[in-house]
Order: structure tokens, then C-alpha cells, then sequence
């Protein structure tokens, strides 16, 4: 097994290291791919959890400040802040360590959602929003 698998053939190279595992064959493992990917995974959860977390921020802030919009697309908004929330507390239940990770990237992630948000609506200087409220069941904005 080894590189030219991996570039070739990505499903193959899996299966192969996958066999490797199980039968304890560590010598027929391609370790600096399989640690890529290991780190991959690790990644891709951060990043949907940024994701999703951001997202989640954008619709509470139109939720409180896009007035002209909010009487046509309140329930759909409210939808998605429900929805947004419910994934992100399957990824942190999956990922508990994921919570601290989510904490140190919140002002980051609130200052991009204000970023994105302010073109299409006015929002106003304000105080930032803490990341346990946001993440409440019960708070829309």
C-alpha cells in the first residue's frame, strides 16, 4: 500500500488501510496520509461547527434587526435558528471538547456575522451577544 494508492485511488487506499488496522499490519499502513486525514476529520467538525454557529448568528440578528423583512420570513428565520442550534448541539454532543473550541472562535464568528448582516440591514453598535444566550432553546433575538 503507500502514496500511489492514495493519490490513485482514494476508496481503495481506504479499504486497504482499514485491512491494515484490523489485522494490526502496521507496517503496510501509509502513515503520514492516514494522519492527514486523521487531522482532516478533526477540521471538517471545526469548520461546521463555524459554520453552523455563524449561521445561527445571522439569522438571530435578522431576527432583531431586519424590520422591513421580518413580518414575511419571522417563522421561517425562527426555523432556522432552531435548526442551526439542533446542529450544532449534535456536533458538541459527538465533541464535547468542541465547546471550548467554539468559545475562543465566538467573537471571531459573532464579528463576521455583523460583517455579513450589515449589508443587507442597518444593525447598531451594540454589545456582544454571549455565546451560552445565543445558544439558548429559547432566545430568538
Amino acid at each position: 500500500m503507500g502514496k500511489k494508492i492514495y493519490d490513485r485511488d482514494f476508496n481503495l487506499w481506504l479499504e486497504e488501510t482499514v485491512t491494515a488496522l484490523k489485522t494490526r499490519n502496521m507496517a503496510a499502513l501509509d502513515w503520514d496520509n492516514l494522519i492527514e486525514e486523521i487531522e482532516d476529520m478533526g477540521r471538517s467538525q471545526k469548520n461546521a461547527l463555524e459554520s453552523y454557529l455563524q449561521r445561527l448568528i445571522e439569522h438571530l440578528l435578522k431576527l432583531r434587526y431586519w424590520t422591513q423583512e421580518k413580518e414575511r420570513c419571522n417563522r421561517g428565520w425562527r426555523s432556522e435558528v432552531v435548526n442551526f442550534r439542533n446542529r450544532i448541539k449534535r456536533i458538541l454532543k459527538k465533541n464535547p471538547s468542541l465547546k471550548n473550541y467554539l468559545v475562543e472562535q465566538y467573537p471571531e464568528i459573532y464579528q463576521d456575522a455583523i460583517a455579513t448582516m450589515s449589508q443587507q440591514f442597518d444593525i447598531p453598535v451594540e454589545k456582544m451577544t454571549e455565546v451560552e444566550k445565543v445558544l439558548q432553546d429559547d432566545y430568538f433575538g
